[in-house]
């Protein structure tokens, strides 16, 4: 693998995420090695990497599903290590699971995450939200007879209900159709506008034109993090090809 590069974005004063020496081991293997990067707010990651690299290990790290082994990292002004809980009430995490109960309605769970939150008017909440996914008409339909595409959104829309300022996505896209996949387009268009969000892609094409900056990772270093208008998409695709492999993306 080439050296890192590293073309350092503008110096801005809010920072949604912040990584200092970031290293996550399990027992004598790194997953993590050394990984900094600062991520301004209103601003939409990318992730890219082969499978091994690293990639849901930082998204577990940042979401404080895992505690790093070494370095600093503070994500929305808060330190994962000593504020995990304040920081789970402000972020939201859409995982390879979808945590939906299968036997209740898409109404019956996002009210069920409303109420653990404690949101105030939980049913107008959830009428909003079933909107924004486009699935009002389904409201009354328990999730286990829903399509993949249709489980994918009712999963963002229970992350959304107490109104995080930060969404982590671990390959939304993954088993998707076309159709499902122009619905999440749609959804990830409106939401960019006044949160942040950081999410893990397997399609160059895609997460490139999505975001506003790209984290590439190689056996869990950093090969590159820059913003997106620092190159074009065809540049992109020739370091990614030429310093990490064309395998596993």
């Amino acid at each position: 693998m080439t050296d890192t590069v590293a073309i350092a974005p503008d110096i801005h004063l809010a920072l949604a995420i912040q990584a200092e020496g970031l290293g996550k081991s399990f027992g004598s293997r790194k997953a993590l090695d050394n990984v900094s990067f600062e991520l301004p707010e209103q601003a939409f990651l990318s992730i890219f990497g082969h499978n091994g690299a690293g990639k849901t290990t930082l998204l577990r790290v940042l979401s404080t599903l895992a505690r790093p082994s070494a370095g600093k990292v503070e994500v929305l002004g808060l330190d994962v290590r000593e504020k995990p809980e304040e920081l789970r009430s402000r972020i939201g995490l859409i995982s390879h699971r979808s945590m939906l109960y299968p036997d209740l309605t898409a109404e019956e769970n996002l009210l069920f995450t409303a109420r653990m939150y404690g949101v105030q008017n939980p049913k107008a909440r959830v009428s909003e939200l079933l909107e924004l996914v486009e699935l009002t008409a389904r409201r009354h339909d328990p999730v286990r007879g829903f399509s993949r595409g249709m489980t994918q959104r009712i999963a963002i829309a229970r992350a959304l209900v107490p109104d995080p300022a930060l969404l982590f996505l671990d390959e939304p896209y993954s088993g998707l159709d076309p159709h499902a996949v122009e619905i999440l387009d749609r959804l990830l268009e409106r939401l960019r506008f006044g949160k942040n969000l950081v999410m893990i892609s397997h399609d160059l094409n895609h997460g490139f034109a999505l975001a506003t900056h790209l984290l590439v990772l190689a056996q869990g270093k950093v090969a590159l993090f820059t913003e997106r208008d620092e190159l074009d998409v065809r540049s992109f695709r020739e370091f990614y090809r030429n310093s990490v492999g064309a395998g596993g993306i």
